[in-house]
């Protein structure tokens, strides 16, 4: 008989808040005892967003950015970027953990969604807290459905063992929930969070709206959530001079395009920069740690990155300050390192991990607008146009000498905003998401010397959930595991 193993998120979310495995305890807590005012629901809705630091951990920024073609893995994180094989037992286990943590969210927000309503509290309160935990579990949706195609689909909070044993369910039918959860969120969230940083607005909502219909190819409906949040008048792009001033966005707690980031305090600083920095690299990396495993793939587009656009130097350094203030080359082995999250810097950190900002929005508007219309129109490329303004310092409002011109067809505009996306975000984690999309992974991989197996299109699924969800065997597991 299988041995039975689910996840707590109610035992998680009174106790540490960590992500676990664990067996069923003989005596629970029970919900009828928790859950009897305002104070425990917002204590529930509160551990929800308190997992967004394990879904959004280093395991999975590295699947996402260590897929991507214009970098490479370094050390236990190098056959991730090596597409020819399946994956190594190491990284299948950062696999499981990728899923673990997602589906451990989801059970708290399954916790919150079938318990708060029964309170006698505020109405808006509840229904604030209520869309955040649809806006929650929606978003974790998303991310499983993405690197894992079908999944089982968990819509009460696992208590007993009756809950255990879920199929997954076809990709159509996830995508269902998805939009479902995302809607309610954009119904029930409110237009500003004011000072409460990190929480989910209506606007993140809708952009969770315009990812999902942008990757089911529902054009217009992607273009018209992007818009609301354009002509929204909330969010503005930071003004850029010179590439340092890239880190009003991304070495503040908020900045004017942050509509949704993960933030840490500031005991708790994000982990991104030991990824990208050697230790003791001033400006960039003060602290002694250093893993430095994401290394810029010089083989890619990074090559022909035009020098005058700012994105190239605030991204990709070569030099750091020496112990007497001198111009240090990096060593022959990472002569190219990227820079854009730092630890410290004339007392800039990050403080917060990147999930949705503006400049989004307006790529996601030009895409699909362009893709609605069989083409271009010139609102799609008056907003591409705004992030290229932006990238070679110039007002993103006022034509520039750094305008794309008119004239492109649907396919080159599209190829056109795929690029920019892939500047715009470098070590963001969106390259990877955006190749599968649109069915250009084999063709990217390529142009870089790579070879693709269809295997490595999707992540495995963790052999533990084959061996205690009672409603999958082995022949759920994805093709090459």
């Amino acid at each position: 008989m299988k041995r039975i193993i689910i996840y707590i998120g109610f035992i998680a979310l009174l106790g540490s808040c960590k992500k676990q495995l664990t067996e069923i305890p003989k005596s629970f807590i029970s919900k009828a005892n928790y859950y009897k005012n305002a104070s425990d629901a917002q204590t529930a809705i509160t551990g929800v967003y308190s997992s967004l630091a394990d879904n959004y951990g280093i395991n999975y920024w590295l699947f996402l950015v260590n897929h991507s073609d214009y970098e490479e893995g370094r050390g236990s994180q190098a056959p991730i970027s090596v597409f020819s094989q399946i994956l190594d037992v190491a990284n299948i286990g950062r696999a499981g953990d990728i899923w673990s943590s997602f589906y451990q969210t989801i059970n708290r927000a399954n916790s919150v969604l079938e318990n708060v309503p029964g309170i006698d509290m505020d109405e808006t309160a509840k229904n604030r807290i209520l869309a955040e935990a649809h806006f929650l579990r929606g978003m974790s949706y998303f991310n499983l459905v993405r690197g894992f195609g079908p999944v089982p689909l968990k819509t009460k909070e696992s208590v007993d063992i009756s809950q255990v044993d879920v199929p997954r369910s076809p990709e159509d039918e996830v995508y269902k929930l998805i939009i479902e959860d995302a809607t309610a969120a954009v119904n029930g969230l409110p237009e500003s969070v004011g000072s409460e940083t990190g929480k989910a607005s209506k606007w993140a909502a809708k952009m969770l709206l315009a990812n999902v219909y942008l990757t089911r190819e529902q054009w217009a409906d992607a273009a018209k959530e992007a818009d609301d949040i354009i002509k929204s008048g909330v969010y503005t792009l930071v003004s850029v001079q010179k590439p340092d001033d890239f880190y009003k966005i991304f070495a503040v707690t908020t900045s004017s395009e942050d509509v949704l980031s993960i933030h840490h305090s500031d005991s708790r600083q994000s982990t991104l920069p030991s990824y990208l920095h050697r230790p003791n690299t001033p400006p960039y990396n003060y602290s002694s740690g250093g893993v430095y495993a994401w290394l810029p793939n010089m083989k890619s587009f990074l090559a022909t990155w035009d020098d005058q656009d700012l994105r190239k130097s605030f991204n990709l350094y070569t030099k750091y300050l020496g112990p007497g203030g001198d111009s240090v080359l990096l060593p022959s082995a990472t002569p190219v390192l990227f820079k854009k999250f730092i630890t410290e810097a004339s007392g800039l950190a990050t403080s917060s991990d990147p999930v949705y900002r503006y400049a989004e929005a307006l790529l996601i508007f030009a895409e699909a607008d362009c893709m609605a219309n069989g083409g271009p129109t010139d609102l799609a490329l008056e907003r591409l146009n705004w992030i290229r303004r932006r990238a070679y310092g110039y007002s993103p409002l006022a034509p520039s000498v750094a305008d794309f011109k008119p004239g492109m067809n649907q396919e080159q505009f599209r190829d056109t905003v795929l690029k920019e996306r892939a500047l715009e975000f470098i070590v963001e984690g969106q390259r990877w998401n955006d190749l599968k999309r649109t069915g250009t992974v084999k063709k990217a991989m390529g142009l870089v010397g790579r070879t693709v197996i269809d295997a490595r299109l999707l992540w495995p699924i963790p052999q533990e959930e084959i061996d205690n969800n009672g409603a999958l065997s082995q022949a759920d597991q994805n093709p090459g595991y």
